[in-house]
């Protein structure tokens, strides 16, 4: 499933005294397997800009074309759209709603017009990618934690079977072991079951550990649309702009100007321990060859 946006703007309120442009003129594409993460400070435009994706919001310039069909053409099929691009909205666990696990999960595929039967098949499968076992299927969501409701919602979509899945800031409110389960979730759902992810989060870290892929949104514009390592090499820029780069960025920074052989475009705590692992080798490498040459190079001397 691929995804063009072109020449795409956003007005609320036009006409009014109230008119805002919330997107001007954006143009990007989104291709199927992709792991994409949205940044931008508060009003950037990162939740108007994916609900156009299934729909929600409608352009009011440009065009959307989903498999190369634009979106906004009269006959088009919102319905069917919003089955393929499932949106998973910030605090998803307000929208449940019904008595167990299962039937909220259900509810989804119910809506698309099966029969209970096949519509509690794909909800247990659906449950089953998020960490849900068949011990959940009769609790009641809400006596759950915030990251297993969390789960819950997303599984509701997972149950569509859509073949993009958007999440607007799906670890706010979580404790740190609640947000590592979600996005340990969606990093499973891209790389098992190969469903695009589009995910908007104020986490430098986590959008540089997940994404593949980074779009910077600054007042409606796109400032960058890069891999996370060469958007982060605009440190400056994002600071400006009132965001910032992963944690472990700085660090490598500070070691690099305290006269460490670093990189200092590392975004990842992983890609930072090897850099570190690798230089003090290097140095401990150093050292004995600077021992032999005191000892004439013979260790049993």
């Amino acid at each position: 499933m691929e995804i063009r946006i072109e020449n795409l703007s956003y007005i609320y309120g036009q006409g009014t005294a109230y008119e805002k442009k919330a997107l001007d003129n954006i143009s990007l594409t989104i291709h199927g397997g992709e792991f994409i993460g949205i940044i931008g400070h508060t009003g950037s435009g990162k939740s108007t800009l994916i609900q156009h994706l299934n729909g929600l919001n409608k352009a009011t310039s440009g065009a959307i074309y989903v498999d190369g069909k634009n979106i906004c053409e009269e006959g088009y099929s919102m319905r069917d759209l919003r089955f393929q691009v499932g949106l998973v909205f910030q605090y998803p666990e307000y929208q449940i709603f019904e008595t167990t696990v299962l039937k909220d999960v259900c509810f989804g595929p119910k809506n698309q017009g099966l029969y209970s039967e096949d519509a509690e098949k794909q909800a247990r499968e659906a449950m089953r990618m998020v960490g849900l076992d068949e011990s959940y299927e009769q609790k009641s969501p809400f006596d759950l934690s915030g990251g297993q409701k969390r789960r819950v919602a997303i599984a509701g979509i997972l149950a569509m079977k859509p073949k993009m899945l958007v999440l607007d800031e799906p670890t706010a409110g979580l404790d740190p072991k609640g947000r590592d389960e979600i996005l340990g979730v969606l990093r499973d759902l891209h790389r098992k079951q190969e469903i695009t992810v589009v995910l908007v989060s104020h986490s430098m870290d986590d959008v540089a550990d997940y994404a593949d892929r980074i779009i910077v949104l600054d007042k409606g514009k796109i400032l960058y649309d890069d891999v996370p390592e060469k958007v982060f090499t605009h440190v400056k820029e994002l600071e400006e702009v009132g965001l910032a780069a992963p944690q472990v960025t700085y660090i490598m920074k500070a070691l690099r100007q305290e006269g460490w052989d670093v990189k200092d475009t590392v975004t990842t705590l992983p890609e930072a321990r090897d850099q570190i692992l690798k230089e003090l080798g290097a140095g401990a490498a150093f050292a004995g060859r600077s021992q032999d040459g005191l000892t004439g190079g013979k260790a049993d001397d």
